[in-house]
């Protein structure tokens, strides 16, 4: 007997969820902003090659945003938000294609050149490296795949998301050539998700002790951001450690990548407090 296949705008149940729609339709939204802004010529003298730019940094959003659903759930209360987790995932691979594509159409499609440049050039490696388990997990993501691999080993298998979110990262930091404080933020907001996947790991994360967790992975992902950023500009630029250590706290550098990484995971954290009881109620099973 064949599973009747769900639409992505259709609850486990099979009933159609506002909540679903909205996020496959969100989901759209970056694409589409950047291709009008191409079409509209906003994207400078090298219009594509600042589209593969753009659309690689939303493939890398979309991953963290996958990752961030489960301890989302805990803190929150939110059993919901487990069933976009899969449609999430698979867009952060939709986008991941698109960006090599985008990449191998500024090089004119010459595909010999393309191969000999992800082979020679390490970040161009790493980055393809990300996209190969992207792709292996979308393939699989199905629920299909799942009873046929059996749930241990998919659920190995999908462990692999944090190693293309690590090889995304090294990728954008590597390929980075002028302002690294983004990659600093998504290396911090990186390590808090990875913190929260340790602690359940070790056993040590309970779910009502979630919000305080949040909290203190915060404070910890901040602090090695901070930490992170320093260590990198003294080695390169010889700047003394504990001069950019200061800016995080003087701001007379600016917002520092460890500030906004910071009240990122603190807001979420503080979103978990301040949620209503009656809003953390019950909701369909996750897909």
């Amino acid at each position: 007997m064949t599973t009747r296949r769900r639409l992505p705008w259709q609850d486990p149940a099979g009933r159609f969820s506002p909540f679903k729609l909205a996020v496959f339709v969100l989901l759209f939204v970056p694409a589409i902003v950047i291709a009008a802004r191409y079409e509209s010529g906003e994207l400078g003298a090298r219009p594509v090659n600042e589209a593969v730019h753009q659309i690689g940094n939303w493939t890398l959003k979309l991953i963290l945003i996958s990752l961030a659903i489960s301890p989302g759930r805990a803190i929150l209360k939110w059993p919901r938000l487990m069933q976009v987790r899969r449609m999430v995932g698979v867009a952060a691979f939709a986008y991941a294609a698109i960006h090599l594509t985008l990449y191998a159409a500024d090089e004119a499609f010459d595909l010999r050149k393309v191969g000999l440049e992800i082979v020679l050039r390490i970040y161009l490696t790493i980055g393809f490296m990300a996209l190969l388990i992207l792709a292996a997990l979308a393939v699989t993501s199905t629920d299909g795949m799942m009873r046929r691999l059996g749930g241990p080993r998919w659920r190995r298998l999908h462990r692999l998301v944090y190693v293309a979110a690590l090889l995304g990262v090294v990728h954008f930091f590597m390929q980075t050539k002028a302002n690294a404080a983004e990659p600093y933020v998504m290396a911090g907001l990186l390590a808090w998700l990875m913190g929260w996947r340790l602690l359940a790991w070790r056993g040590l994360r309970d779910a009502r002790w979630a919000r305080w967790w949040a909290m203190i992975l915060a404070m910890l992902a901040a602090a090695g951001t901070a930490v992170g950023e320093a260590v990198y500009f003294w080695i390169r630029l010889g700047v003394p450690p504990s001069r950019l250590l200061a800016a995080n706290i003087t701001f007379t550098a600016g917002i520092r990548p460890a500030v906004v990484v910071f009240a990122i995971c603190m807001a979420a954290a503080l979103a978990g407090v301040l949620r209503p009881p009656a809003a953390a109620r019950v909701s369909p099973a996750a897909d």
